[in-house]
C-alpha cells in the first residue's frame, strides 16, 4: 500500500510485538518488524504479507545494529512514521539480596539501553514525519515491587518517556507510554492466571496511534479486570 504509514516495532517476533504487528496491519499500517528471532519474524511477515511488512533481525542492545535496522527500514519504505519501542526481558527471582547479578545487567541492557538506542536511531526520521513514539513500560514502572530490578528498569523507561516528551515538545512528535499489567506472553515460563492477552495490549497501541494530530495520549495503563468474587 503506497499510502500506508510506516510503523517500526522492536521485540516484534512474539507476544505484544507480534500481536501489535497483526493489529497494526489490519489498521492499514506497513511494518518494519525487528527482533533477534529471524525464523519467527520471517513467519510473521509471510502471515501479514511481504508487500506490507519487512523482517529485520536486530539485537537492541547493539546500537550499531539498531542503526542498520533503521537504514534497512528506510531502504525498504523510505520513511518511518511511528516507532513502538517494545523489546524487553524479565529477570530472575531473588530480589536484590539473591538474584544473580548478571540478570540485572541483561535487563538494564535490553529494557533501558535498548529503548534509548531505538530512540536515538529513529528520532531524526520520526521528527521529519511529525510522527509518534510508543514505549512499552509497565505498571511495574508505576508501583513498587519488592526487590525487583525489573521494576527498577521499568521506572527508568517511564522516566525516558517523560524526558522524551519534553525533548519533543514543539516538534509535532507525540509520545505515549504504554503501562500493561501482567500479560500472558513468552515472558513467563508458566502461563499466569488472570492475565491480559497480547491482543489486549495491541489494541491499546493501535488506539494510541489512531488519535488525530490534536490529541496527545500521554500514558495508557492497561490492567486485567479483577475477578468477580
Amino acid at each position: 500500500m503506497a499510502d500506508a504509514k510506516i510503523l517500526l516495532i522492536t521485540g516484534a517476533s512474539s507476544g505484544i510485538g507480534a500481536a501489535t504487528a497483526r493489529a497494526a496491519a489490519e489498521a492499514g499500517w506497513s511494518l518494519v518488524l525487528a527482533a533477534r528471532s529471524t525464523d519467527k519474524l520471517t513467519a510473521l511477515v509471510q502471515e501479514i504479507g511481504e508487500d506490507r511488512a519487512v523482517a529485520i533481525p536486530c539485537d537492541v542492545t547493539d546500537y550499531e545494529d539498531q542503526r542498520r535496522m533503521v537504514d534497512a527500514a528506510l531502504q525498504r519504505f523510505g520513511r518511518i512514521d511511528a516507532v513502538f519501542a517494545n523489546a524487553g526481558i524479565g529477570g530472575k527471582p531473588g530480589g536484590f539480596s539473591g538474584a544473580p547479578p548478571e540478570s540485572w545487567r541483561a535487563m538494564v541492557d535490553v529494557n533501558i539501553l535498548g529503548v534509548a538506542y531505538t530512540l536515538r536511531a529513529t528520532l531524526e526520521h520520526v521528527k521529519k514525519a511529525r510522527g509518534h513514539v510508543v514505549i512499552t513500560s509497565s505498571i511495574a514502572g508505576r508501583r513498587t515491587l519488592s526487590g525487583s530490578m525489573y521494576s527498577a528498569t521499568k521506572w527508568a523507561v517511564t522516566a525516558i518517556g517523560y524526558g522524551l516528551r519534553e525533548e519533543m515538545r514543539g516538534t509535532g512528535v507525540r509520545v505515549t507510554l504504554l503501562e500493561p499489567g501482567m500479560v500472558d506472553t513468552p515472558f513467563f515460563d508458566n502461563a499466569p492466571t488472570a492475565a491480559l492477552r497480547p491482543e489486549d495490549i495491541a489494541r491499546g497501541v493501535v488506539y494510541a496511534l489512531s488519535q488525530p494530530p490534536g490529541v496527545d495520549l500521554h500514558e495508557l495503563a492497561i490492567l486485567p479486570t479483577p475477578p468477580v468474587e
